[in-house]
Parts: C-alpha cells; structure tokens; sequence
C-alpha cells in the first residue's frame, strides 16, 4: 500500500471512530432520559438493569474516545512524517501529465 493510500484509510477509520463515539454519546443520553422517566414510573426491572447499561455504555465511551486520541495523534504523526500534503500535489501533477 502506497504513502497516500495508507494515509488516507487511517483518515477513513479516524472518522469512523468519532462517529462511533458520536453514537455512544447518543446511546449514554437515552440511557439517562429513560432513568429519569424510570424515575416517576417505578419499575423495578428498569431500576435494576438501567445504571449497569449506563456504566457499561459510558466505559465503551472512554475505551473509544481513547482509541481515538491515540489513532488521531497517530495518523497525524504519518502524515506529518511522510509529506503527505507534498506527495499528493506531486500525485496530482503527474495525473495532469
């Protein structure tokens, strides 16, 4: 795998881990709007299963907002390491050709 390509599939997974972050969040403020809703209502089933759900979803957050500073700080690193910016006008003046 070329310089660029490489660059750009770590670019490609760094995205996709923020948005799986973005869906964590997502799923952390359901998870808090029901137990809150939980609350008037009572049930005990919800009251049981409902802060362990949240503890588990809120652990997969901090697990993948960690990946994602790592990858990220990676992926930087590669591109700053291996003229990417550089490579790519060089691409794209030999596509001109």
């Amino acid at each position: 795998m070329d310089k660029i390509r490489k660059f750009e599939l770590m670019e490609k997974i760094v995205h996709e881990l923020n948005d799986l972050k973005l869906s964590q969040q997502a799923l952390i403020q359901k998870l808090g709007k029901i137990e809150v809703d939980n609350i008037d209502l009572g049930d005990k089933r919800l009251d049981k299963d409902l802060p362990d759900m949240h503890q588990r979803v809120s652990d997969n957050m901090d697990a993948i907002t960690g990946i994602l500073e790592y990858f990220a700080g990676q992926t930087t690193e590669y591109e700053n390491n291996n003229n990417i910016a550089q490579l790519k006008d060089q691409e794209a003046i030999e596509a001109l050709k």
